[in-house]
């Protein structure tokens, strides 16, 4: 075993132990920074150890992958030996593998893990639990990462030993060793005394729904771009009104996947309403496809107006336009909103009632586009749908909003019922979604189901467990 570090433990230090083929990448990293300031402090002691040292002289540490494929894996039994050394000196160790077959890396996976080895008591285990999760009911103050490299470990080592598995993300590298700094990095920030300002931490990006917002230093202009006069202005309540909606604006453009999956306050909620451009829905029974191949239009139906209605009002949508040409069935929509805007239809099903105010019947997509104009101030950007693929439109996928709302436009999304909306009407759109589908080769959702999974994916909070 080399690479031990000159700190002074103290009662309940955290101990770490980093197995690695190569210790030498670790020597600056362990001295560097809060990381080497944590251990001069004693509040962390970390060692090194040398895959080399636990084989006998002339074993290689690795052997050819058993099966079709180039590459070396390294053995079971030097991974075992170091494991073994490291828990006879310091007591049994909480052991990390990274792959990136392993649970992400989020600062909320961090927050987790920190929680149970930083609050729960010091125990060993007498099993290791079969998931990759950081949550376990005996931890001790004692963290093992196990570094591979080559074609990495054998599997079976990760199967009898891992009670965590983590990936820094879908890309791969050469070896775990960096992957294990990220992690230190990321995880001893939480340890108690480890960062001077307990408020660094809680107040950082990635600590609740939001990123964090712009900051400057002098001079006061640089390169022709000045500080915010707000930011100078000395009113502290205003500073931080402004600080605010900046870091709800760039969490929304930039990382609106953090922010759906965060938890959001109801109010957070209210201010990313108002932060992102309005949308709007527009359901074609016109410009769209019959079974026979041609274009026409396509009968209303009550279902798809209450339907879509309510999950317009569920994802913040401004307004939900029904669009045909045809008189009858304008007056069949007229028919159903004066019985559901009534004052029988409201004291009847009052979120009913809610969801079709946002209702408003159009003879065409035209008009659609003239009533958000006047509204909004701003031409609509259009947004198409469809089950099929098209070569000379712009795709976005769901973890795109960003890319539409810069623009500071209304977004209007459009819909077809039929057999979807006519080719012609499609490419003079701004942007075409990409298709909704499953596992499966059978792709005929009702448009109402369609037109739920679609403002879910795109406006929907999808939390996760912290």
């Amino acid at each position: 075993m080399v690479g031990w570090r000159n700190c002074q433990p103290i009662l309940m230090t955290m101990k770490i132990s980093i197995i690695t083929v190569f210790p030498e990448l670790h020597t600056t990293f362990l001295a560097t920074s809060i990381i080497g300031r944590a251990c001069e402090r004693g509040l962390v002691t970390v060692r090194t150890l040398r895959l080399s040292d636990f084989c006998a002289p002339k074993e290689r540490i690795d052997e050819p992958v058993v099966g079709p494929g180039a590459g070396m894996i390294i053995k079971p039994e030097v991974i075992e030996r170091a494991i073994t050394a490291c828990e006879n000196d310091w007591g049994h160790g909480y052991k990390i593998f990274f792959s990136p077959q392993g649970t992400k890396l989020t600062q909320r996976y961090l927050r987790s893990m920190a929680a149970q080895l930083f609050n729960a008591p010091c125990a060993p285990s007498s099993e290791h639990p079969e998931s990759n999760e950081a949550q376990t009911s005996h931890v001790s103050p004692h963290l093992i990462l196990i570094c591979s490299r080559y074609e990495g470990i054998d599997a079976r080592v990760e199967q009898h030993y891992a009670d965590a598995v983590i990936s820094i993300g879908d890309y791969v590298v050469t070896g775990g060793d960096i992957p294990a700094q990220i992690f230190l990095e990321g995880f001893l920030r939480l340890l108690p005394g480890v960062v001077g300002k307990q408020e660094s931490v809680t107040e950082e990006s990635f600590s609740g729904a939001l990123l964090d917002y712009p900051e400057y230093g002098l001079p006061v202009e640089w390169k022709g771009m000045r500080i915010p006069e707000i930011v100078q202005s000395g009113n502290h309540a205003a500073i931080k009104k402004w600080r605010t909606q900046q870091a709800l604006h760039n969490t929304l453009n930039r990382r609106f996947d953090w922010f759906a999956s965060s938890q959001p306050t109801p109010e957070e909620c209210t201010n990313a309403l108002q932060t992102i451009p309005p949308h709007y829905v527009a359901l074609m029974h016109t410009q769209v496809k019959l079974k026979d191949g041609t274009v026409g239009t396509t009968s209303i139906t009550s279902i798809d107006l209450h339907d879509t209605a309510r999950s317009c009002a569920t994802y913040g949508i401004k307004n939900f336009f029904m669009v045909t040409p045809l008189i009858d069935q304008q007056a069949i929509i007229a028919t159903f909103l004066d019985f559901w805007r009534s004052d029988f239809g409201k004291n009847y099903n009052q979120s009913r009632y809610h969801a079709v105010n946002k209702v408003l019947p159009t003879l065409n997509l035209d008009e659609v586009i003239k009533a958000i104009t006047a509204a909004e101030g701003k031409a609509p950007l259009v947004v198409a749908t469809s089950a099929k693929e098209y070569a000379h439109i712009r795709k976005i996928d769901f973890t795109q909003q960003g890319t539409v709302w810069q623009h500071d436009r209304p977004v209007l999304l459009l819909f077809g019922t039929g057999q979807g909306l006519d080719d012609a009407l499609i490419e003079k759109c701004d942007y075409l979604l990409v298709p909704v589908s499953g596992m499966t080769t059978y792709n005929h959702l009702s448009v109402r189901s369609a037109i739920a999974i679609v403002l879910d994916r795109w406006l929907g909070l999808h939390q996760q467990n912290s």
